[in-house]
């Protein structure tokens, strides 16, 4: 998965439209490998973005939450964690 793609399900205050937006513009962008589309094919790519945007609308929408509601600091936290074990396992190595 992109890391930039974030997880956007069972959040308080819920995932607003932007934020699913903004992932399907980069999934779009990873998936055709272009960062800004040509005019040609810019109707293409804000076309697959609409339908990504609406799809993972509904799909957040008919998902049943099974843990406690994320917040968006706690999961910035977590990224945070993450990447110092990153580093601490890189540093390790040399």
């Amino acid at each position: 998965m992109c890391r930039n793609i974030r997880v956007l399900f069972n959040f308080e205050p819920p995932t607003t439209r932007e934020e699913i937006e903004a992932a399907a513009v980069q999934y779009v962008r990873k998936v055709s490998g272009v960062q800004k589309p040509s005019a040609a094919d810019q109707a293409a790519f804000d076309r697959a973005v609409r339908e990504l945007t609406a799809v993972t609308d509904k799909l957040l929408a008919s998902l049943t939450p099974k843990g406690p509601s994320r917040t968006r600091e706690g999961e910035r936290e977590k990224g945070k964690e993450r990447w110092r074990k990153r580093e601490a396992a890189m540093r390790s190595r040399f």
